[in-house]
């Protein structure tokens, strides 16, 4: 056993030796690190411009009217949404789906929806069937009349693009030729749930509609 005297006498000054090298590099690790983090906060946006308005934290009375003027529009659209007046513009057998729609079966009043015959107090204007060259300026000023904001639902292949009539000398090849057409109902012709779903789509269009905030940017 005398032998491993020499040995364990060597093996304890290393250990010794080891041990402050291992603290002094974690030492240099924290320091360089409190270094980085104490360099990146003064490099930082917000301490370099404490006064610049897109990075202060208080809200303004800017910010403030913008998120009231949101609300509302929020709030006005969600009435829309409940109250959506349609004038009724069927020209040919979509007619018929859209005279579907008003009845037990779908019920469209219980979702607000009722039918206009006067631009007016329209807000809506649901095309559909075959617009033909002669009824175009008939159609446009009844767009003209109606208040805004007004949206258009081109309901069936006729009103989209001409449809069965679309190399006929006498029919327009599309509405949107027209007036601005916000959703297009497909078909010949589209089924009542087809313009359901179209009028869903369109709810979701109004739901967008920024109407006060533009007019308090202006």
């Amino acid at each position: 056993m005398r032998p491993l005297l020499p040995v364990r006498r060597a093996l304890v000054p290393k250990r010794r030796l080891l041990m402050p090298a291992v603290s002094s590099t974690l030492a240099a690790r924290r320091r360089l690190t409190t270094e980085h983090a104490s360099t990146s906060r003064r490099r930082s946006p917000a301490h370099a411009f404490p006064s610049s308005p897109a990075l202060s934290t208080e809200r303004k009375p800017s910010a403030v009217a913008e998120y009231v003027v949101t609300t509302v529009d929020a709030v006005v659209n969600w009435a829309r949404q409940g109250s959506m007046w349609p004038l009724t513009f069927g020209l040919a057998c979509c007619g018929v789906e859209m005279m579907h729609v008003s009845m037990p079966r779908y019920d469209n009043d219980r979702l607000g929806i009722i039918f206009r015959a006067s631009p007016r107090q329209a807000d809506v204007m649901i095309v559909a069937g075959t617009v033909t060259n002669k009824m175009a300026p008939a159609l446009r000023q009844c767009y003209d009349q109606m208040p805004d904001p007004k949206w258009v639902i081109s309901m069936g292949s006729c009103a989209n693009g001409g449809g069965y009539y679309h190399y006929s000398y006498s029919v327009v090849r599309g509405v949107d030729r027209l007036v601005p057409v916000d959703i297009f109902v497909p078909g010949c012709p589209p089924t009542a749930e087809a313009l359901m779903y179209g009028i869903a789509q369109l709810h979701r269009r109004m739901r967008k509609t920024k109407i006060t905030r533009m007019w308090y940017r202006k």
